[in-house]
């Protein structure tokens, strides 16, 4: 990734000048911008969607767009990657918590590449924007609004402000105009009806983490099942990839980086959700009872001593900001889908997910016995590993082979499936069809054997089909087993038999790279 540190920049190539013993510290006029040299991974869709926004010449050459996603996911990098190598002017400006009159300072100061004294106090947005709008001119700029929530929070007026000069000046111009912001629901708000901003924008694009296979980039000397567990604790979250040393493996990146006094890890979760939410102490204790087993509302009730009656609209809140999910199992019909009381809550983010379920418990441990926290994360490391990343990344292996035409249908639904009797790791669905794929995976030292390919076949299999509407006879059914140690000849012998297939980390290793920058 290209990361920097900087707030507010405006840049224009003629004023790029190097500073003389410091390779990466360019001068602005009176802006300095620190750019730290790093790997640019993936993102090839994004900056496609990018450069689109500079080429279209319809409804005109301004453009209005919106980029959005969690903190740390690498908005700010890839902006500021993007604008730079468009070679066009452009200004990146972001917002901070503080005064109206000092960001409309700032943003004008920016803009202009004034030093901050030198700009005006505007008495309003309507303002600001008008003298923004006589300097730009009929010049070709792309100006980034960072963390716009900062903005809009501080003066309600803001986007009424930036409408209005939208629909006045700015859609007739040749400006590229780009909203960025991490708090994921209030940036998504600025879509809906009720917004100023409703029906101005021209592109929107919800910034995710990068794939797995992007892994490979960060950790090229690691193993897939390094890189898988480094999957299951972090994700594709750029920035947390990055705090992880590539040079060690992963149990000393655990016990000297994760596991290190002051490091960011252990703050992290924290630190997100306290710029979320108000009562982030109450936010706190749900997320500990999911983080260690507790997924229905009673379960998570009376672990977290959260009344039931206000559970719901923390845990909605919680799910507006893409920390929490609620799945329901893929053999739910889909009129069923919005009634059915199967739901069970689950962390979204794989960091919170390895935090609440190994940092959090042990935060006084840590202080202390770092030794101690370390044994117990590798005592069940496996296991979490097994029903969080390799089971995810299973039924990820299923959307990949269903795009390649490699199944013997075209699910309609992908997930797994839990009943009173019976939970299956992957599960896939056509209902018009009536054709189910049935999965188990392995992920412990051994490899899948004959007694787990006939629980998957004789046990599991009628068990599902009694939850399914309909006749048993009329459903199809295929077997798979992902597994990381391999299968035995029996198993191999017994599931070829249901003319069933083994997934090993063989075929995700291919598999995944081959469809690198297309999931």
């Amino acid at each position: 990734m290209l990361a920097f540190r900087a707030t507010n920049v405006s840049v224009a190539a003629k004023n790029e000048r190097k500073v003389a013993n410091k390779p990466h510290v360019y001068y602005y006029n009176v802006y300095v911008v620190y750019l730290e040299e790093r790997m640019f991974v993936d993102r090839q869709k994004e900056l496609a969607f990018l450069n689109s926004l500079l080429e279209r010449e319809h409804p005109g050459p301004a453009q209005f767009a919106l980029m959005y996603g969690r903190r740390r996911v690498g908005k700010t990098s890839l902006l500021y990657h993007w604008a730079k190598q468009s070679g066009l002017l452009f200004t990146y400006w972001t917002a901070e918590k503080e005064t109206p009159a000092l960001q409309r300072r700032k943003l004008y100061a920016t803009v202009l590449n004034l030093p901050e004294k030198q700009s005006p106090v505007f008495e309003s947005w309507g303002e600001t924007w008008n003298a923004i709008i006589n300097w730009l001119g009929e010049k070709r700029h792309i100006l980034v609004l960072d963390e716009l929530p900062y903005a809009a929070e501080s003066d309600p007026a803001m986007l009424s402000a930036l409408q209005l000069a939208w629909d006045h000046s700015l859609k007739s111009s040749n400006i590229v105009l780009m909203l960025c912001g991490s708090h994921v629901h209030t940036m998504e708000s600025l879509m809906f009806q009720q917004s100023p901003l409703f029906g101005r924008f021209t592109g929107q694009w919800h910034l995710q983490p990068l794939s797995f296979d992007a892994l490979k980039e960060f950790f090229p000397k690691w193993t897939i099942e390094e890189r898988i567990a480094a999957y299951a604790m972090v994700g594709g979250v750029p920035a947390y990839l990055e705090w992880l040393d590539p040079g060690r493996t992963l149990v000393e990146n655990i016990r000297d980086v994760v596991l290190a006094p002051g490091n960011m890890f252990t703050a992290e979760p924290q630190f997100l959700l306290y710029d979320e939410v108000r009562d982030p102490q109450v936010y706190l204790a749900i997320l500990k009872s999911i983080g260690l087993g507790a997924h229905s509302l009673n379960e998570i009730s009376k672990t977290s001593l959260v009344n039931k009656a206000h559970l719901s609209s923390y845990l909605s809140r919680l799910q507006e900001l893409h920390i929490v999910e609620r799945r329901l199992p893929a053999t739910v019909p889909m009129k069923q889908l919005k009634s059915s009381r199967k739901g069970r809550y689950h962390l979204s983010d794989s960091y919170f997910r390895f935090f609440f379920r190994f940092l959090a418990p042990y935060h006084d441990t840590l202080v202390f016995d770092r030794k101690q926290v370390l044994r117990l994360v590798k005592e069940g490391l496996r296991a979490f590993v097994g029903m969080t990343a390799f089971e995810e990344l299973s039924r990820e292996w299923v959307r990949l082979a269903n795009q390649r035409g490699n199944l013997p249908f075209d699910p309609e639904v992908i997930g797994s499936h839990w009943g009173a009797s019976v939970q299956v790791d992957v599960v896939a669905v056509n209902w018009h069809t009536r054709d189910i794929l049935l999965g188990e995976c392995k992920w412990g030292e051994s490899g899948a054997n004959l007694q787990i390919v006939r629980e998957l076949i004789e046990h599991k299999s009628p068990k599902v089909l009694k939850d399914l509407p309909g006749e048993e006879h009329d459903w199809h059914i295929h077997y798979c087993v992902f597994t990381r140690r391999g299968i035995t000849d029996a198993a191999q012998k017994r599931l070829m038999q249901e003319g069933g297939i083994v997934v090993n980390l063989e075929n995700f290793n291919r598999d995944f790279s081959e469809n690198s920058g297309n999931l």
